[in-house]
């Protein structure tokens, strides 16, 4: 436990080293937020129907934008070569790094949510809706980010490939994702939450295996 603890410590203090990296994923994920009501016009109610794609899409997008480095870093430095042959085996060193990636990517997109539900038009009830939706469902899109860049990882443009690999899993979160604003249908929201929730738990237990798998072959 305390290597695992290590390594997510690692990636968190290197991570906000940098900083950059961070604040670039807030930006664009408001960002895209911005743009939204300068492209549909000044309608509020259509703003606000619209608001569930707008926010997913942009959240697929910000994570796909963080998750070439997870490994990439580690890859290029032989960091990763060192993690391969430690006593803490890779499938933990792999859920270390989801975890902190998650830190990374998928919180600071449910601290920046307020700024979006303002852009967007949101009430209370679907803010919170919205806050939720993102705590349950960005586990998942970190997962499969961590499956699309191990298994890119050795490849020289893996950073344009993984996208393609990691957009078909993420399909799933986005239905249910946008699915969780549906408040008009009798237990619309609490079943896509749940169903959100099992995506992310099912997607954090497999995705260290199948990375882990993906990062021995790479390393072959």
């Amino acid at each position: 436990m305390k290597a695992f603890l290590a390594i997510v410590s690692r990636d968190l203090r290197l991570a906000l080293r940098q900083g950059g990296d961070i604040l670039t994923l807030v930006l664009f994920f408001v960002i895209v937020g911005v743009l939204m009501p300068f492209a549909v016009g000044p309608d509020r109610p259509l703003l606000a129907q619209l608001a569930p794609a707008i926010i997913w899409v942009a959240a697929l997008l910000a994570q796909l934008l963080s998750n070439d480095r997870l490994f990439r870093t580690d890859f290029e430095d032989g960091s990763l070569a060192v993690f391969r042959h430690a006593a803490l085996p890779l499938e933990a060193v792999v859920a270390a790094k989801l975890v902190a990636h998650w830190l990374l990517t998928g919180l600071p997109l449910i601290v920046a949510m307020p700024i979006l539900a303002l852009m967007l038009g949101l009430d209370a009830e679907r803010f919170w809706l919205a806050a939720a939706s993102l705590g349950l469902g960005t586990p998942a899109l970190a997962a499969f980010g961590a499956i699309g860049a191990a298994v890119t990882v050795g490849l020289k443009r893996g950073g344009l490939v993984a996208p393609v690999l990691v957009l078909p899993l993420s399909l799933p979160v986005l239905i249910f994702g946008a699915g969780a604003f549906d408040v008009a249908r009798l237990g619309g929201s609490s079943q896509a939450l749940l169903l959100l929730a099992a995506l992310s738990l099912l997607s954090i237990a497999l995705a260290p295996f199948a990375a882990a798998l993906a990062l021995r072959i790479s390393g072959e």
